[in-house]
């Protein structure tokens, strides 16, 4: 469910051994899309999970985790894709 083991530093080490690892972050950064949809099912899964239990349960104390949920996975999703574009997009 996470992605940081696709990734090297690049922030350590010499000159042409950063270079090296952005190169290889920019060729792993394909990988990103199929991440961002896995989450975004989570976070569709969790927002009718919370809607659930709001509207049919009629619980709004069950429902709370569900939205807090949804709404880091958003976050998530959010960081995922600013970089997925800046690996991919970016100068």
């Amino acid at each position: 469910m996470f992605y940081g083991w696709l990734f090297r530093d690049a922030s350590t080490g010499s000159f042409l051994e950063r270079e090296a690892a952005l190169a290889h972050n920019r060729r792993q950064a394909k990988w990103l899309p199929k991440y961002l949809l896995r989450w975004f099912a989570i976070a569709g899964l969790m927002l009718a999970a919370a809607k659930y239990c709001d509207l049919v349960l009629a619980s709004r104390t069950m429902s709370l985790p569900f939205y807090v949920m949804t709404t880091l996975t958003v976050a998530f999703n959010t960081v995922t894709a600013a970089c997925w574009g800046l690996l991919r997009f970016g100068g």
